[in-house]
């Protein structure tokens, strides 16, 4: 836990109010990123932001610390998100593209219309395809690449053993990177090399997460070096993880939500909720 936090926290626990705010102040943007993605419905995130900051807040005595303030952040907004699956009605309407927002924020000066076009519609691309995804693999895909979570962290957040998140992400990066892989202009139909290729897109997934020994790794990129089409699969995972950890920041809280939330959370701390 990064030291403000701890600082903060250690304050929040003695009962002072403004730490306590300005500590879920800090971790509210990741909770509303959360929420929209797994609930994919803006006026759901909403109460999934509003819900888990007052919870947090009635039960910071209980925090003894032994996960990160984030963990405990987003295990409390994933029973949210859970509840709100369960009391919906109607399948969940398409996702907002909360990408489209950065790609207008952030203008590169050397890219043509064209390119800028073509990159707005990966970036929709994308967030189609982790809405797409079962909520079990699209939640450890959100906590894993795109919040920067440890596997480790992501079993504490979900519930599961490690092997089972692991699991889970090999399988939400394959299906997510083959939906966009059209649109990345990485060549396909490339030759490949002579006898059988291994699965390197399984084996470079198992490799992010320290699963692939020394030996195996140098076989891999070995023969990666040698075979085209295995090396376009892989650029296209990694530019697909890339995309992914590039659409952290691009949420933004809408400002009417974060204004409701506030006085929400005011309300509590002064005990006029």
């Amino acid at each position: 836990m990064a030291d403000d936090d701890q600082s903060l926290l250690e304050r929040a626990r003695l009962g002072q109010p403004e730490a306590l705010e300005q500590l879920l102040e800090r971790h509210q943007a990741q909770v509303y990123r959360f929420g929209l993605k797994m609930c994919r419905d803006p006026e759901d995130a909403k109460d999934v932001l509003q819900d888990t900051l007052l919870s947090v807040a009635r039960n910071i005595p209980d925090f003894r610390g032994s996960s990160s303030i984030s963990t405990w952040l987003y295990s409390v907004a994933r029973s949210f998100c859970i509840k709100k699956r369960r009391k919906s009605k109607f399948a969940p309407r398409e996702a907002p593209s909360s990408l489209d927002g950065a790609a207008e924020q952030v203008v590169d000066p050397d890219r043509t219309a064209d390119e800028a076009m073509a990159s707005k519609q990966v970036e929709r691309a994308l967030e189609m395809a982790i809405g797409s995804l079962e909520p079990m693999y699209r939640e450890v895909l959100l906590l894993r690449d795109v919040e920067g979570l440890t596997a480790p962290e992501v079993a504490r957040v979900t519930g599961a053993s490690v092997q089972a998140v692991k699991s889970r992400l090999h399988r939400a990066r394959l299906s997510v990177r083959a939906q966009i892989a059209p649109l990345l202009g990485i060549p396909t139909g490339l030759p490949a090399a002579e006898g059988t290729c291994p699965d390197v897109l399984e084996l470079f997934s198992s490799h992010l997460e320290g699963d692939i020994n020394a030996q195996i790794c140098a076989q891999m990129e070995q023969h990666i070096e040698a075979c085209p089409r295995c090396k376009g699969a892989c650029d296209s995972l990694k530019r697909t993880l890339s995309l992914c950890h590039a659409a952290a920041p691009a949420t933004q809280i809408p400002v009417a939500v974060q204004a409701s939330v506030k006085v929400a959370l005011r309300n509590l701390l002064t005990g006029t909720a």
